[in-house]
């Protein structure tokens, strides 16, 4: 970080020197398709975008995801009857392209701060006779009086198909501007129908729950969750990605798992930009 520094004013832009911030792929996206999601979103609380992945990427989650998941859920929140995937970056390439989507990203560049992180990467199938998750909200665990702006935003990937009966994720729109409110019951519960290789993108105050499982067939699902760059993010990406294959990952993720500077320097190492980590 080597930028000259006259003034506090200074302090809010990029210091970096060698590693300058890089411009997101969501940039490549029509402004006229991001602003029509944006208002959507802002509308409803979420927006869903259809068929944003090929049945060849499709299969090839299914094919790496299946000898993974072995072990069901610890609590009611997590589902006795639901198997979920951890630490997914290290253990499959075929979600990478889930988490750094363009389509996402542009929307992700509107409502967050640049080098926001990514929070969560988690792959959850829902089995039969699973019941429904409770309603919560994704940065709910941030000490902030709601209403507020979101300081997160959430993506469920459709890897199966989402319908009313196999435990389509719920949500109750408009809920994103609650304030002290609770929901009451089912009251308000909406299933987000859906087909695979789609995704459901919702702003992190946004009600929203696993659905009950009341079909024959399983329900696959890959979640990329994401916070301004000044949060914590649930998962502890720097300790628990190797550093290969944070090398190996795109730049775009790359910058979200934290190898990146949110101004003046919040998440430095040693007083360097920490993607200098990587090119030791």
């Amino acid at each position: 970080m080597s930028a000259e520094v006259s003034s506090v004013t200074d302090l809010a832009g990029d210091l970096a020197g060698t590693y300058r911030r890089t411009e997101s792929s969501g940039s490549t996206v029509d402004s006229a398709l991001v602003d029509a999601d944006l208002a959507a979103l802002l509308r409803d609380g979420y927006v869903i975008l259809p068929d944003l992945i090929t049945a060849h990427e499709l299969q090839a989650i299914r094919d790496d995801t299946d000898p993974l998941l072995n072990l069901k859920g610890r609590n009611n929140f997590e589902g006795h009857a639901t198997q979920r995937i951890y630490s997914v970056l290290n253990k499959t390439r075929s979600c990478d392209r889930l988490a750094a989507h363009p389509r996402v990203l542009a929307l992700l560049d509107r409502l967050l701060m640049p080098n926001y992180l990514l929070s969560m990467l988690q792959v959850i199938n829902i089995l039969p006779g699973e019941s429904a998750q409770m309603l919560h909200t994704d940065d709910g665990f941030y000490p902030l009086p709601r209403p507020r702006r979101a300081l997160s935003a959430a993506t469920i990937w459709a890897i199966d198909d989402f319908t009313e009966t196999n435990g389509a994720t719920e949500i109750v729109p408009g809920s994103q501007d609650w304030g002290d409110e609770l929901p009451q019951g089912d009251s308000g519960r909406r299933p987000v129908i859906m087909s695979a290789g789609s995704c459901v993108f919702f702003l992190g105050t946004l009600w929203h729950g696993g659905g009950p499982n009341r079909s024959t067939a399983a329900r696959l699902a890959v979640t990329a969750q994401y916070c301004e760059p000044w949060l914590r993010p649930q998962e502890a990406f720097t300790l628990s990605t190797p550093h290969d294959i944070a090398r190996t990952v795109d730049e775009d993720i790359r910058r979200m798992l934290g190898y990146s500077i949110h101004p003046p320097f919040i998440g430095q190492v040693d007083g360097m930009h920490p993607k200098r980590l990587l090119a030791e």
